[in-house]
């Protein structure tokens, strides 16, 4: 089963990056995806390499946003694509069956399609604005997460779907509600001063129990 809580990285230069991603997984998150804006550069790639020693370091799983080649050179536990970036099809092709790759979607009909062409994950948001993410989507709301949910069970489709996109603490136990998998969010843990505590009162309300 993949890890309910996805940690999104933040921040403009290596340094900051680095000590984000060490924070959260210091304070347990186990599932880090890597989203750097500068993805071509020679900072991009000495990021990488020392993101995948820390989470090796924390048994935690290793998603790249964005770049599959990368992915690809890092030998990374996988991808994550928007609906813009390369497409599944594609990203499976470089990266083999082995390979962990998660996609964006806002629409019932996205999700279909990243099913169909051997998506592992779905990122389906957002669930209310956010300034993280440029060119943001519809926003779904709880009520959209409710009838996208109803039409997978109906049409007996299961994949792992994540709640994305301004999510807050008490947001959680309503939106597990819908028969979502579990949260990804990125400003709720960079911004907080008390990761411990916010971690785990994430996990607890994801998995309905303390995890030791």
């Amino acid at each position: 089963m993949y890890n309910r809580l996805q940690y999104i990285s933040q921040g403009i230069t290596v340094e900051e990056q680095l000590f984000n991603i060490h924070q959260a997984l210091d304070n347990g998150c186990d599932w880090i995806q890597m989203r750097y804006k500068k993805q071509f550069s020679d900072d991009t790639f000495k990021l990488a390499e020392a993101v995948k020693m820390l989470c090796a370091e924390y048994l935690a799983t290793f998603i790249i946003n964005d770049n599959v080649y990368l992915t690809q050179q890092m030998d990374a536990d996988g991808v994550h694509l928007g609906l813009t970036d390369m497409s599944i099809l594609e990203a499976r092709s470089i990266l083999g069956e082995a390979k962990i790759i998660g996609g964006t979607a806002n629409t019932y009909e996205d999700i279909l399609s990243h099913v169909s062409n051997g998506c592992n994950y779905v990122g389906l948001g957002p669930f209310r604005f956010t300034t993280t993410k440029e060119n943001l989507s519809p926003v779904l709301g709880l009520d959209g997460y409710k009838s996208i949910l109803d039409q997978l069970k109906q049409a007996e489709i299961t994949i792992p779907i994540y709640a994305i996109g301004g999510i807050k603490l008490d947001d959680v136990e309503s939106i597990v509600k819908t028969g979502i998998h579990g949260i990804a969010t990125s400003g709720l843990i960079t911004e907080s001063d008390f990761k411990t505590k916010l971690i785990t009162q994430l996990n607890e309300k994801l998995y309905g129990y303390v995890l030791i």
